[in-house]
């Protein structure tokens, strides 16, 4: 009862109920006996019937019966997923939302940029302790390999959304799996099958067999499921070292399937597992004394997360355990980064669960010594923190040119070079165009007018006048570097006229394109429209520009422009993205060295290229993790339930400079302007 001694002192004279209806709400109906009075049992999708002698009640009924009290008697994994469904409502009705450890699920822990203060975070350590055992033991799920979603509990409800892709929807099927599951493990440990006869045994003619619906699940967790790349390498080095590895997991998979996530994750060093559909029996029953007939008297100790299935359940056994924490438990206890508010949906979960395979793939703090969270490599930072606002862009880009049935796309240089790869992947039948332009390649060929010339004047450029000539509209004049009385509209003859073989020779450039009959989404990032302005006097196509920022609506109100921005005017107040669209941009550009116009024959010239070949390796290394990205989040979410999220995006997108980033490469990248001649440290950004 000590466990529980918590709830003496505040709860005994309240109303409770028990969230769970697995076989631990038993034992804990039992250990509160007659002095708690409990309402009845919550589940997330039963609401009727008895179990235990107590009434399975809503989470309505419960408030209306004066519950002050909801204790979850679930795995701290479940309880995470029961305080997203039910948190809100319990802190609205004062109600009290706790597990069985007397943790408050309603709480989120404070943001935390550093590692938890925890001697098993060290790879040494669990080295050290874990090489005195002639055999080790090691779970599986969260510990070896991890999800890339947050819960468990995502996996059928992907499952579902396959299922509805190929036209086949079963009524309430994530409550039917998971009350089947709970149902059958009472009583044994199910494979997942079985799981599935009982759940559709009274369903009329679900047009899928049970083995069909394991399948499809096993199937997806299989896409989800990443390795812990360190963690496997420090069960890899006891092995070689001659121990004995055994993999002891809950689980419903066959043996054969797991086999197979074992293969695809790289997982070589297992002398033989031990599964609880296997054996009938879980690691809180009796796995554990299966591992103890294998093994005969050999010294043994068990590594998990699981402070119940895998550490007190281990050491009833009298078998030594060691805790690592896993990457979901890792991101609580850093209160989510701040993260957790913005998680709305099932599409944010898979993006959560995507960033935390990555963040915390390794359980273990820097060996360095550093307590600080970090991101070693250039193409983690991309993958991390700004592939997924770059992804909503891109599927906003296409739900934008579907709405408005569009048939021509050009994404335009530098910034659409790897928006157009993204997009090219996800829709190869649109056949985007990589539209090879730059503001001054624009300006040299579309102004028209001296009223043109002073407009770009405007835009204030940090050189000499006679820099500025040269830079912006490819001419050498004659000027006193020092007569601050001379303007460019004194050279409005030269610039005009070079600017009638430019325009001349970029039409031949777009003639050359695959242009069907209409209009052309004109696809920039942030801009303020010059470039399409200028551009569209030298195509007949309507140019309809889609961008992911807009600068300066009001200013360029009067040029008439047809443009949808990604980013209203009215949100730019409370954005991140308007103070670190820079960095964005960065990481976006082309390989290649800007556009500056082209020949006689419609062939581009490139200006001289500034940039480091290193920086420029670095910058290919962080599209690779936006591609990673994007490519991995396409495959796993489905269609139907794609969200584009800019709350979560932003605060992703904050947080380089909280979370320390390692790599000197990145660090030292400059952002580069040459249109205003300006360049900024990237790190001056952060």
């Amino acid at each position: 009862m000590s466990g529980l001694s918590w709830m003496y002192e505040t709860y005994q004279s309240s109303i409770i109920a028990l969230y769970g209806l697995g076989t631990e709400t038993r034992q804990v109906i039992r250990q509160l006996g007659n002095d708690f009075e409990i309402a009845g049992l919550l589940d997330g999708y039963r609401t009727g019937g008895r179990l235990y002698e107590k009434d399975i009640i809503s989470l309505e009924q419960a408030l209306d019966m004066g519950v002050k009290l909801i204790l979850v008697v679930a795995r701290p994994g479940s309880c995470r997923a029961i305080a997203r469904r039910t948190g809100k409502i319990c802190q609205e009705n004062q109600v009290a939302l706790m597990d069985i450890r007397g943790n408050n699920l309603c709480e989120i822990k404070k943001v935390s940029y550093c590692f938890p203060d925890q001697k098993e975070c060290g790879k040494s350590w669990l080295l050290k302790q874990a090489e005195t055992y002639d055999v080790i033991s090691v779970d599986l799920f969260d510990t070896l390999v991890m999800r890339q979603t947050m819960f468990p509990e995502d996996v059928p409800e992907i499952a579902q959304y396959r299922w509805q892709e190929k036209g086949v929807r079963i009524e309430n099927f994530c409550g039917r799996r998971l009350e089947s599951e709970k149902a059958l493990s009472a009583s044994s440990a199910p494979s997942l099958t079985q799981i599935y006869e009982r759940a559709i045994a009274d369903f009329a003619s679900p047009g899928v067999t049970p083995e069909e619906l394991a399948q499809m699940e096993w199937s997806v967790d299989y896409d989800l499921l990443v390795p812990r790349r360190e963690m496997c390498r420090v069960i890899s080095e006891l092995y070689r070292q001659g121990r004995e590895v055994y993999i002891v997991s809950d689980t419903y998979y066959t043996k054969e399937q797991i086999e197979q996530i074992l293969e695809k994750c790289g997982i070589d060093f297992v002398t033989d597992c031990i599964l609880s559909c296997c054996h009938h029996t879980g690691k809180k029953q009796r796995l554990f004394e299966v591992l103890k007939e294998k093994t005969g008297g050999k010294t043994c100790v068990h590594i998990g997360d699981d402070p119940d299935a895998d550490i007190a359940a281990a050491q009833r056994n009298h078998i030594a355990s060691l805790r690592v924490y896993s990457g979901a438990q890792l991101m609580e206890q850093t209160g989510y980064l701040g993260l957790w508010d913005s998680m709305e949906s099932l599409s944010d979960r898979i993006r959560g669960g995507m960033f935390t395979s990555v963040l915390f793939n390794s359980p273990f703090r820097p060996e360095e010594g550093g307590e600080k969270i970090c991101v070693r490599r250039a193409d983690e930072t991309g993958y991390l923190f700004f592939a997924p606002v770059i992804t909503d862009f891109v599927l906003w880009s296409d739900r934008q040119i579907t709405e408005y049935g569009i048939q021509n796309v050009w994404f335009t240089a530098r910034d659409g070079y790897l928006i157009r790869k993204l997009y090219d992947s996800w829709k190869p039948d649109r056949y985007p165009v990589y539209f090879l332009t730059s503001r001054i390649a624009a300006i040299r060929a579309g102004v028209e007018t001296e009223a043109d010339i002073r407009s770009v004047g405007e835009m204030k450029y940090s050189g000499t006048l006679r820099q500025q000539l040269r830079e912006r509209f490819g001419i050498t004049a004659e000027c006193e570097c020092n007569d601050t009385s001379q303007t460019l509209e004194d050279f409005t003859a030269q610039i005009l006229e070079k600017a009638k073989s430019c325009r001349k020779n970029y039409k031949k450039y777009i003639d050359g394109l695959p242009v069907r009959e209409g209009t052309v989404a004109f696809i920039d990032f942030v801009a303020k429209g010059t470039s399409q302005m200028y551009l569209s006097r030298l195509t007949s196509h309507p140019l309809k520009g889609f961008y992911f920022l807009r600068l300066e609506e009001e200013y360029m109100r009067k040029t008439g422009l047809d443009i949808v921005p990604f980013y209203e005017n009215e949100e730019k107040a409370d954005s991140v993205m308007f103070e670190r669209y820079y960095m964005l941009e960065t990481v976006l550009t082309s390989p290649e060295a800007m556009v500056t116009g082209f020949d006689e024959q419609g062939a581009p010239c490139y200006a001289k290229e500034t940039r480091r070949k290193k920086d420029i390796s670095c910058l290919l290394r962080v599209q690779r993790g936006i591609e990673r990205y994007f490519h991995t989040y396409t495959k796993l979410c489905p269609r139907e339930v794609m969200h584009i999220n800019k709350k979560l995006d932003e605060a992703i997108l904050s947080l380089p400079g909280a979370v320390t980033i390692l790599d000197g490469d990145f660090l030292n990248l400059k952002v580069e302007d040459p249109f205003f001649n300006r360049t900024t440290d990237l790190t001056d950004l952060f």
